[in-house]
């Protein structure tokens, strides 16, 4: 019998990555836009948490 609970162990490169861009472009709102850069955020710290497999 198959145990469906078990993931797909993949590479969180992509993850990673997309990190490092939210992140770059958050810094740069809070420089020019600092109003603004909190609508970053969820896109920054989700792909943390995907990379650190944590969701």
């Amino acid at each position: 019998m198959a145990d469906n609970t078990v993931q797909k162990e993949g590479s969180t490169m992509m993850w990673w990555v997309i990190f490092v861009v939210t992140t770059i472009i958050t810094s740069l709102m809070v420089v020019y836009v600092d109003e603004w850069f909190w609508v970053v955020l969820p896109f920054s710290l989700t792909s943390l948490c995907k990379a650190l497999r944590v969701i």
